[in-house]
Parts: C-alpha cells; structure tokens; sequence
C-alpha cells in the first residue's frame, strides 16, 4: 500500500489534493512507512540533539503529519514541540501521540514568528509534498541565530525549484549552512535524502 500512495504523492499538483490523500492516509500512514524503514525523521531529530540547540527550546515540527518527528525529537530529549500541518486527520494521528505542546492547523492560521527557536521539517518540503515557498516560510518563522533542521529526498534534490531556494537564501545572507549529509530517507524503497542544518542569519 505504501507504494501506492507514494506513487500518488508524487503526481500530486494542488493544496487541496494533497490534503485530501494525507487525510485518506492518516490512519495507517505509521505503520506503512514504518514497514518500509522511514528513517528521516529520526537522522533530523539526531541532527537537531547533536546541536547547541537547548533541550527545552520552543521548536515547531512544520509538515507534523502524524507525529513521526515529534516522537524522535521527544525520545532526543526535547520538551517544547508544537506541531503544524493542513491535514487535519494527520493531527488527529498526532494529538494522541502526546508529545506537541499545541497542534496549528495551517489552513486556517498562520505559525507565529519569532516564537520558534527551532524549526524542523523530516520529508515535507519536496517534490509531491510543499512547494518551495515553504522552505521561505520556515526561515522566516526564525529569529536570527534560529535554526532550521529539513531534508530534500533524492527527488526533491534533482528540482532545482527546490535547491534554489536553498542556494539564493545563503548567496543572500539569509542563512548558513552548519550541516548536510545525505543518508537513507526510505530504506525499502532505496531512496535517500540530504538532511540540512541551518543557522538564520
């Protein structure tokens, strides 16, 4: 099945489809991805502890779906996640994980900025998922010296609309970059992603 909605991820062109395939997914999206080795959220939720990040900083899981992120970055030791997505049947999954402060639903309202010391997004920004735009959005959320922990998987990384982003916000001075490495995204599938830490300047 994972590779069935999979399939559909990545052929997906509007806000409103996306939502609804994430919705249908919800309930059993854990334990298919979990099946197949997901390990993104995990190598984010490392990168962000081997940081100088404080364990009990206010951090946002952008994209939180059903909570993966937030239960690897609670398991690293951190105390202070809220949660964001447009799926509202993807929240519902998260709340009953038990580990976000509160849960915005991004269709209706926007993050607060500045509030965030941290902002992690593990497999959200990329091709089938959010559009670039919201690699801008994340930066923007961050007071300078904030940072932002994202992956771009291996799709992702081949559209430059994407990696642009990325480029044009460091040749700006908008950000820095103190980490990238590329490791497996999902196991079973072979696919990999680039796991990125940045510093908002």
């Amino acid at each position: 099945m994972t590779d069935d909605y999979l399939d559909k991820v990545y052929a997906l062109k509007t806000d409103a489809d996306r939502r609804a395939l994430y919705d249908d997914w919800a309930e059993q999206y854990d334990n298919d991805l979990a099946s197949q080795g997901y390990v993104t959220p995990a190598r984010c939720a490392a990168t962000l502890a081997t940081s100088p990040l404080p364990k009990d900083a206010p951090m946002l899981d952008m994209g939180c779906g059903t909570g993966l992120l937030g239960r690897a970055l609670a398991a690293q030791g951190f105390t202070q996640i809220d949660g964001a997505d447009v799926s509202a049947r993807m929240m519902e999954e998260a709340r009953k994980r038990g580990v976000y402060g509160r849960l915005l639903d991004l269709s209706e309202t926007s993050a607060p900025k500045g509030h965030y010391e941290a902002v992690a997004a593990a497999g959200v920004i990329g091709t089938g998922a959010a559009p670039p735009s919201v690699f801008d959005q994340c930066l923007d959320l961050l007071p300078k010296g904030g940072l932002f922990c994202f992956s771009f998987n291996d799709h992702t990384l081949e559209e430059p609309a994407y990696t642009d982003r990325l480029n044009a916000a460091v040749a700006d001075g908008k950000a820095r970059i103190l980490s990238e490495e590329i490791g497996d995204h999902i196991k079973g599938l072979g696919s990999r992603a680039m796991v990125y830490l940045l510093e908002r300047q």
